[in-house]
């Protein structure tokens, strides 16, 4: 789902308009190259590392613009399906260590791509896939069939933003419930 979101403030020290564009609920999902593996464990920790698994999410991202002068003429749905299209191939293309390092790399290529864009926060629960375990069949599951499980197991987010962007101003005051 697309979003939107435009301030525009009047306030002596923070007069201006900002405009956040995002989307929610995407879901996507990879079934090789992630990994995750060689994390602090304590007696409770029940997650097995691994170095191949499905990594899942449903992705809220928002990207704040940047803005010179009167530079509004940009293009809204160039930009909003070109961003969307990095998200999905990086998360698709980077050999995953972990989610963190995943949602940074999709961050740094929208702003690489983007040169209208000064920051992007992104919001990603992990959706686990357990390999089910088919031996009460007397059958083996070679990575074959994967229980979904009904609920995430943590909520990893990354904000990425240029060194030389403009300060955010107001623009997040309202998203605060960007979590989705």
């Amino acid at each position: 789902m697309r979003t939107a979101a435009i301030t525009v403030s009047a306030v002596e020290d923070e007069a201006g308009e900002w405009v956040v564009g995002g989307l929610k609920d995407l879901v996507i999902l990879k079934s090789t190259g992630s990994e995750f593996a060689g994390f602090l464990t304590d007696p409770y920790t029940v997650l097995e590392p691994t170095h191949d698994r499905v990594m899942a999410t449903s992705l809220v991202a928002q990207w704040r613009y940047h803005r010179t002068g009167s530079d509004w003429d940009m293009e809204w749905e160039a930009t909003y399906v070109g961003v969307k299209a990095q998200l999905v191939k990086q998360f698709a293309v980077v050999q995953s260590l972990a989610l963190q390092q995943t949602l940074y790399e999709m961050g740094k290529a929208v702003l690489e791509t983007h040169p209208q864009i000064a920051e992007i926060r992104l919001s990603a629960p992990n959706k686990h896939h357990f390999v089910y375990d088919l031996s009460p069949f007397g059958l083996e599951n070679h990575n074959e069939v994967f229980h979904a499980d009904d609920r995430p197991y943590g909520l990893i987010q990354a904000t990425v933003t240029r060194e030389d962007a403009p300060a955010p101003g107001p623009a997040w005051d309202l998203q605060q419930g960007w979590l989705g």
